[in-house]
């Protein structure tokens, strides 16, 4: 650890504060070993007499950078990816480490960043959102010293995880649908032209498994291109449809939402003529009354960002690979279907 000789030394920032010299250097070294109350004691007393840290003195002395690097795919950052860095922070934030987002590129996958982005001295692990990362990427970091993390990303090879089951939370979407004698269904899903394999799309494999074991229930896949032109040519496939769906799954909350207005206009009324089911509980779902699946992307987050720091510092961690619970919402948008 390297003070700013200019100004107070960590003698001073000790005495100001009332505790040890280890004390202090514990709180900005590693700050998870002090408790919140001295945490915030220390720190007052370096704000007032100008005490920092350097962080190239620190990285140079524990050999860690303090970066953790989160990887997911897409250029935009949705509603689930802004919980997933707001629960990242959070946790990282506390324990002394920064986060640095890489967003991956339509034609990029992740054993394109992997093997191009010099992260050994540049991060201390990798976190990954929802992509499915090759075995060999995994191992590749892990000879670096990286430890690599999914959420919602339980490729073989990771060191850790927290990530729901997309198999069983779209079964039970689709049970809660034919219990209320739902037997022609749509499975509605944004077709993105990309070479990134999503861990959500197993919700799509297990549609189609599950009216391969019920043949007396029809099930339809509808594929969206980006773009809101889109919808209406959705919708007037579905009214052409023989027979037509009686409800609509959407592989997430910021498909469905649209639909609300764009049935609207076409005059058609949610439940009454069409009940639509989403899945996240993202924002504005509760608002315009949607039927959905809730998982806890934030919750997940922190949870990873704990496991991460775990194998950083020891090496290990306990119960390396969690799976987050779902829970299904009911709200007004879909009723039970009329013979």
């Amino acid at each position: 650890m390297k003070e700013n000789p200019s100004k107070a030394s960590i003698d001073d920032v000790a005495s100001l504060a009332g505790v040890s010299t280890a004390t202090v250097s514990r709180t900005f070294s590693k700050p998870e070993m002090v408790s919140s109350k001295t945490r915030q004691r220390v720190q007052k007393a370096a704000d007032q007499l100008g005490f920092y840290v350097s962080r190239t003195a620190a990285v140079l002395k524990s050999g860690r950078t303090h970066r953790i690097a989160f990887l997911f795919g897409g250029a935009e950052i949705d509603w689930f990816t802004a919980k997933i860095i707001e629960g990242l922070n959070a946790a990282l934030r506390d324990a002394g480490y920064d986060l640095v987002v890489y967003p991956l590129g339509r034609s990029e996958t992740p054993k394109d960043f992997i093997g191009n982005t010099p992260l050994r001295g540049n991060a201390d692990a990798l976190i990954v959102s929802s992509l499915l990362v090759e075995r060999e990427q995994c191992e590749h970091l892990n000879k670096a010293g990286l430890p690599i993390v999914g959420i919602n990303s339980a490729s073989p090879g990771m060191n850790a995880s927290v990530a729901i089951d997309d198999t069983r939370a779209t079964a039970t979407a689709l049970r809660y649908l034919t219990d209320l004698g739902h037997t022609d269904i749509c499975y509605v899903y944004e077709h993105f032209h990309s070479d990134h394999l999503f861990s959500s799309y197993e919700r799509i494999n297990t549609f189609r498994e599950f009216f391969d074991l019920n043949p007396h229930i029809n099930g339809r896949l509808i594929h969206l291109t980006p773009g809101t032109d889109s919808r209406g040519d959705v919708i007037g496939s579905m009214l052409a449809m023989d027979p037509r769906p009686t409800a609509l799954l959407f592989h997430q909350d910021s498909l469905a939402i649209p639909f609300f207005f764009t049935m609207q206009q076409t005059g058609l009324s949610i439940p009454q003529d069409i009940s639509v089911m989403g899945f996240d509980d993202s924002e504005f779902s509760d608002a315009v009354g949607l039927t959905t699946t809730r998982q806890e992307p934030a919750a997940m987050a922190r949870l990873a960002a704990r496991k991460t720091i775990a194998l950083i510092e020891k090496g290990a961690v306990d119960d390396p690979y969690e799976t987050a619970e779902t829970q299904l919402v009911i709200r007004n948008s879909v009723i039970r279907h009329a013979e």
